[in-house]
């Protein structure tokens, strides 16, 4: 025989309160005495009383869940990011609904106005330039974005990837490397913040920087940009990617060429990415602080949401992560 699912006036009756009350109680929306909440509450729980989300979010107009939209999922520096945010989510009693675009800009805003529908808060990746995105502000729903904004008037998180690079560029000079050379992603705008970090870095030490670019920031990328990079006339002898994902791509073609890394050429991404401490060599990075982004935005949002107050924009700091596949030129 079905047992029957304990319902808000089983709570009521067996409480001696009123199913108002319990509702009120249930869905914080008021304090009661300590008698009659200690009372309550151990009728739920012998009951084993749980109240329909549908229903609470009908009372308190929230649904205690708040989006997040990602770039790539399959990007361990995205999977980082979902730890920290869904971390924090949890502990303040949320849920954390994801979405994927996949890296394909014409995706993100029909993905984000229909998430905007059925959650409290966003926080939002995007490859959209920052003038087509006004219409995010319209959504008229407590959002946080990632990386630097000049005119759109939303709060933000950011990774200093200027600082990082200047670290990374500083560190590999150094080192004695002369001729230097970055491996990009121009569709991203924090690809020119790392682009000009470098850049920056070796005007000040009179080095010029040769530049190539990707069509996306993928391993597969790395792997199919090398030979244009090592088989010219003469190549790097030091090599910055955008992330450490083509970095790794990167160093599997270039021993598969029969280069070796670091003795032939150097190799440094960012992200700090679990699997570059397992190649061979482990793989210099800079870390970007990935789980800490996520746990900024996702505070952020709730304060928002809350309305407590909070700061409009965060900076990250990064931290150079020094390993074998970066080594000093005599």
């Amino acid at each position: 025989m079905k047992k029957n699912i304990p319902t808000i006036r089983d709570v009521a009756a067996a409480a001696g309160v009123s199913t108002a009350t319990v509702s009120k109680y249930v869905n914080g929306a008021q304090k009661f005495s300590p008698a009659v909440e200690a009372t309550i509450k151990s009728v739920i729980a012998q009951l084993g009383y749980r109240s329909n989300p549908l229903a609470q979010s009908m009372i308190t107009g929230r649904t205690k869940t708040i989006g997040l939209s990602v770039l790539d999922i399959s990007n361990p520096h995205f999977t980082s990011i979902v730890k920290g945010a869904n971390r924090v989510a949890l502990e303040h009693g949320y849920t954390v609904l994801l979405v994927d675009t996949d890296e394909n800009p014409d995706r993100e805003r029909p993905l984000l106005e229909a998430l905007s529908r059925r959650v409290d808060g966003m926080i939002v990746f995007s490859r959209m330039q920052e003038q087509d995105m006004d219409w995010v502000v319209q959504l008229d729903k407590p959002t946080v974005y990632f990386g630097r904004l000049t005119d759109l008037k939303l709060p933000s998180v950011s990774s200093d990837d200027h600082r990082g690079a200047y670290m990374l560029a500083q560190h590999l000079v150094a080192q004695g490397h002369q001729r230097i050379a970055y491996l990009g992603f121009s569709r991203s705008r924090r690809d020119q913040e790392r682009l000009d970090g470098v850049r920056d870095c070796l005007a000040a030490n009179q080095l010029a920087l040769a530049t190539f670019d990707t069509h996306s920031p993928s391993a597969l990328e790395g792997e199919r940009m090398c030979s244009p990079i090592m088989l010219g006339a003469s190549h790097p002898d030091a090599l910055v990617c955008y992330n450490d994902l083509m970095a790794l791509g990167f160093m599997k073609e270039a021993q598969i060429l029969g280069f070796r890394v670091p003795a032939d050429i150097s190799v440094a991404g960012f992200d700090n990415i679990q699997f570059g401490r397992y190649t061979s060599p482990p793989l210099t990075t800079v870390d970007l602080q990935s789980e800490h982004m996520g746990v900024a935005a996702m505070e952020k949002v709730l304060a928002i949401i809350d309305g407590k107050p909070t700061k409009d924009f965060t900076l990250i700091e990064p931290q150079l992560i020094l390993r074998a596949s970066t080594v000093a030129r005599r």
